[in-house]
């Protein structure tokens, strides 16, 4: 069993910047795929990046590739979403999810959710 807590959301403006952080609690963290989630009003969930368990490989959506960074540290079981020049399509509740899958981008894929953190940036 994996629990997860979103934190680091909130209200920037345009071409700022945010680090969003998941902790989780359990053993077995360190053996779980990880991504990052995010959900708009009125749209349906989608992914945002994933980090392998050992961090050796990461997937982004276009949308955000070159711009958000995922990482890990299972030394303390926390995975990172450090996201820059942020403009106003990517507001949305952020949320952290884990899987045993391998590079599964497919929300349903994923077995533990955090109860999400919300991001707003202005224009």
């Amino acid at each position: 069993q994996v629990q997860l807590v979103e934190s680091g959301g909130g209200l920037v403006q345009a071409g700022g910047s945010l680090r969003l952080s998941c902790a989780a609690s359990g053993r077995t963290f360190s053996s779980y795929t990880m991504g990052w989630f995010r959900q708009a009003p009125g749209k349906e969930r989608e992914f945002v990046a994933l980090i392998s368990w050992s961090a050796d490989s990461t997937y982004y959506a276009d949308s955000v590739k070159g711009r958000f960074t995922i990482s890990r540290d299972n030394a303390i079981n926390t995975v990172y979403l450090r996201m820059n020049s942020l403009n106003p399509d990517d507001t949305a509740v952020y949320y952290c999810a884990g899987t045993r899958l391998l590079a599964t981008m497919s929300p349903d894929d994923y077995d533990y959710w955090g109860q999400g953190t919300q991001v707003t940036v202005s224009s």
